[in-house]
């Protein structure tokens, strides 16, 4: 079986920016909400911060761009491992 990178890419990104800005947008409503976890993110993306309107924007673009490369690495060494390598 043969996993395909720009399709993984995809959707890791998807999920990794969408997750952060739901959890931005609810501790922008809860003050208190994730805020450990949204520490993390600020400290790794520059650019993003907690509790604000341009983390809400930026966060997650840096999040697609990450997880993007990310499943799409995986996806390769997958491959590659496995024996199945992508022609893509």
């Amino acid at each position: 079986m043969q996993l395909n990178g720009k399709a993984l890419g995809l959707t890791v990104g998807l999920l990794w920016s969408v997750g952060l800005f739901l959890v931005s947008l609810l501790n922008l409503i809860w003050p208190g909400y994730g805020v450990a976890f949204l520490d993390v993110v600020d400290a790794v993306y520059p650019g993003y911060h907690r509790g604000t309107a341009i983390g809400l924007l930026v966060g997650p673009v840096y999040c697609f761009v990450d997880g993007f490369i990310g499943g799409f690495i995986f996806a390769w060494l997958y491959n590659r491992f496995t024996g199945s390598a992508a022609t893509e």
